[in-house]
This record gives C-alpha cells, structure tokens and sequence, in this order.
C-alpha cells in the first residue's frame, strides 16, 4: 500500500532528509519520502503491517523534530 501524509511544522530541509533516511531504515517499509517543500510524507508498505509501520514513522518524526505533526 502506498499513502501520502500531510506534515505541519515541518520547519527545515535538512530535518526532512533526516525523517526520510530514517524512515526507509524501519523494517518491512518499501519506499518513503518526505518532502519539505510540499510538507508530505509518502510510505509504500505492505498492506498487512502498514497501520504498525506508519506508527513507527510517525515516532522518527517526533524524536527528529518534535514540533512536527503527522496528519493521519
């Protein structure tokens, strides 16, 4: 399953490079993408562990920058 996510406070480029490395680390994920100049993230997982590895991105976005809100 693919999804786009929209970011709010998603305050520097550097920081969403950071997000994005971190994310394609977790286990299982696909593809990943944040963008700081559209303010979206996209994960590509597979369908029967998308809900726990959205959760898992949402958690590296908080401990990257902890202003950043995920809109689910």
């Amino acid at each position: 399953m693919k999804k786009k996510f929209k970011l709010e406070d998603l305050d520097c480029a550097n920081c969403a490079a950071k997000m994005e490395d971190a994310i394609k680390k977790i286990d299982g994920i696909n593809d990943a993408s944040v963008s700081f100049m559209t303010q979206k993230m996209m994960i590509d997982a597979p369908d029967d562990r998308f809900d726990s590895i959205v959760e898992e991105a949402v958690a590296v976005i908080a401990k990257v920058e902890p202003d950043c809100k995920v809109i689910l």
